[in-house]
């Protein structure tokens, strides 16, 4: 099968396609032929050897696929050769086929494509745990969300809007926040040109946001973190700005609020029932029309390193996608 090969720790650029092995199924596996794979900041991390795992070479990065199931293990129930479904895997989704655990295998309603279901898993999965088992944040609270027009921070505004809050969308641009309000946020700030914490003040009658929802880091944080209010819960996602920020614990301790980290891979093995109780309510809101994925690149498996570089500087607008011409 092709799959993109990456043999040596380095910029996306770097990438190759050649022929890979085919895995058979093992026990409580199944076999996918991908249609479309999720393009994500991780993948870039797993390619520089900055990520958490770092896999033998030559391996193939990709953490989310769409496609038809092709064959299962021995024990696996549930799904049969032809099932639309989407998948988590550990690697090696940018390419034609791939075999992941029947845990983290899910059917697709019908009315979600291909492309929009490769890129559903990680961004949604991470909206939702982050909001809901880390903040766990009500309806009528406040929720101001960084990074607002990218893949994670799009999703985030529909899931905090299905959720009953109050939705900031902050974002660098009039193009960027216009996305986000098209996808439901109440209110907007374009941090390139206003001044975040003033409008946050301003939009909260003074009294600052319930949650805060960072995928950024660097400064936004630093800035984003006094516009919390009393016994707020500010999540750390990750840090698309190349800057990992500090906490000045002072501020925790005055309003009494807090900084929590979600780490969405980590409940895959943890808790695989709450993972699927989440795609379960996921699905749900999609086929009520409350989310609305948004796919605003595909590349084919060739430019792989092409749509990597598009992420790392920070020019996607909601997800980018691979395909392979299958599907």
């Amino acid at each position: 099968m092709r799959a993109v090969l990456c043999n040596e720790f380095g910029e996306p650029e770097t990438l190759s396609v050649g022929d890979a092995l085919e895995f058979e199924p093992g026990e409580g596996e199944v076999q996918i032929a991908i249609a479309a794979a999720g393009v994500n900041f991780a993948d870039i991390l797993m390619v520089a050897g900055k990520y958490q795992e770092k896999p033998a070479f030559p391996f193939s990065p990709g953490l989310e696929v769409a496609g038809t199931v092709l064959k299962c293990g021995k024990g696996v129930r549930g799904f049969k050769k032809g099932d639309r479904v989407m998948a988590a895997t550990s690697k090696g989704g940018f390419a034609e086929q791939v075999v992941a655990p029947a845990n983290d295998v899910y059917r697709i309603p019908d009315g979600l494509s291909f492309e929009d279901a490769a890129g559903f898993p990680v961004v949604y999965g991470t909206a939702y745990g982050a909001l809901n088992w880390r903040a766990q944040i009500k309806s009528g609270k406040t929720l101001l969300v960084l990074g607002a027009a990218g893949g994670v921070g799009l999703t985030t505004v529909e899931v905090g809007k299905a959720m009953g809050a109050t939705v900031i969308a902050a974002a660098n641009g009039a193009e960027r926040t216009a996305l986000a309000a098209e996808h439901g946020a109440d209110h907007l700030i374009d941090y390139s040109t206003e001044n975040l914490r003033d409008r946050v003040r301003e939009l909260t009658d003074g009294k600052g946001v319930d949650v805060i929802f960072d995928p950024v880091g660097g400064q936004l944080f630093d800035v984003a973190l006094r516009c919390l209010g009393w016994e707020g819960r500010l999540i750390v996602i990750g840090f698309a700005s190349g800057t990992i920020p500090q906490v000045p614990a002072n501020i925790l301790l005055v309003k009494n609020c807090g900084v929590l980290g979600f780490y969405w891979g980590a409940y895959r093995r943890r808790d695989p029932r709450r993972m699927k109780a989440a795609y379960k309510q996921l699905f749900k809101w999609f086929e009520q029309d409350k989310l609305q994925p948004h796919v605003s690149q595909t590349f084919s498996l060739d430019q792989a390193g092409e749509a990597m570089r598009v992420l790392a500087d920070r020019k996607a607008k909601g997800k980018i996608v691979l395909t392979t011409g299958t599907g």
